[in-house]
């Protein structure tokens, strides 16, 4: 029976992660919500030259907050902020050029970000879904050295600075993915076993959440939340999952629709009058685990991973000094 009811609830969610699930909730929006003005605001989007990313960074510069856009390639990530400030005449758009797979690099940006910036808003977008096992100059597995390792370094290493600002929030863009992964501390690098890249990628957006519960419980004046963009048409999606976006095109979120509860959780008041650590859908807190579900951990799995991922951390710290 408690199959049966699992299975009925994720179909059902299944269906609110399309456009028309969107198209549905966003009935229930007020648009007020978004409609601010964040002049005097300084944000950091990773992953912004392209699909949410690039739609969130948008979105805040119409509103006026200062951007920091966060991109791998150089090339692509100049063509996005002529963009933004073309089509919102925000000039306080600022380009840096990081790999979040290369957690030295990620330490180099942060430490320099620090001396010249402030930050009020963090907002953890980039990722990627590698779907072959592949290592990273530094021997790290592809998926776990950017959508972890990658947040937990860049969160960790700003918090100094947010921790300064009145209103501090740290968004993560995880994915509803997660409802069928387990934490599994034992295996972060995917060493053992068959290689799939959806279900790494699942594990790592569980991770996600886990690191997101864990920071709020320890930085209370800073918000922390997760959220889940429903699936939308991404180049991301478009290049990971060819075989999913082609059933699914049809019925695929616009990127805008797709980064619509990140901007929520990003400018509006109403995001941090509910508690620090949830997971969010379409501007609502909703469950991080299926109904009788086998994927809740222990506190002992949940405070390892965040030990494991701070020696990682530091080791590279270290290293990104000389």
């Amino acid at each position: 029976m408690s199959w049966y009811r699992n299975t009925v609830w994720f179909v059902k969610g299944l269906r609110e992660y399309t456009r028309g699930g969107y198209e549905t909730a966003s009935k229930h929006f007020n648009p007020a919500d978004v409609e601010v003005d964040v002049a005097g605001r300084s944000f950091l989007v990773t992953g912004a030259n392209s699909g949410i990313g690039k739609a969130t960074a948008k979105e805040i510069a119409r509103r006026g907050g200062t951007v920091h856009l966060v991109c791998r390639n150089k090339e692509r990530a100049e063509v996005a902020k002529e963009e933004i400030v073309t089509e919102t005449g925000n000039q306080s758009i600022f380009l840096h050029i990081v790999d979040i797979s290369n957690p030295k690099e990620i330490w180099k940006f942060a430490e320099k970000f620090r001396s010249e910036h402030k930050l009020n808003v963090l907002i953890n977008n980039a990722g990627c879904m590698v779907n072959n096992r592949e290592l990273t100059e530094d021997g790290l597995e592809k998926n776990f050295a950017t959508n972890t390792l990658g947040t937990y370094i860049m969160t960790t290493a700003l918090l100094p600075l947010l921790e300064k600002e009145v209103d501090a929030r740290v968004i993560t863009v995880s994915s509803g993915g997660m409802l069928v992964q387990k934490l599994n501390i034992s295996d972060l690098q995917s060493e053992s076993g068959p290689f799939d890249g959806t279900m790494v990628y699942a594990q790592n957006k569980r991770q996600q959440v886990v690191l997101t519960e864990q920071w709020a419980k320890a930085h209370r004046n800073i918000h922390f939340s997760v959220m889940h963009p429903g699936w939308a048409d991404t180049p991301a999606v478009r290049s990971a999952m060819p075989d999913f976006y082609e059933r699914m095109k049809n019925s695929l979120r616009t990127d805008a629709q797709g980064a619509d509860t990140v901007l929520w959780l990003a400018v509006s008041t109403e995001a941090t009058k509910l508690p620090s650590g949830l997971f969010f859908q379409d501007r609502q807190p909703v469950p991080t685990h299926l109904p009788l579900a086998w994927t809740h951990s222990s506190q002992e799995d949940e405070e390892k991973l965040m030990e494991v991922l701070e020696e990682f951390s530091q080791k590279f710290k270290s290293v990104s000094r000389g």
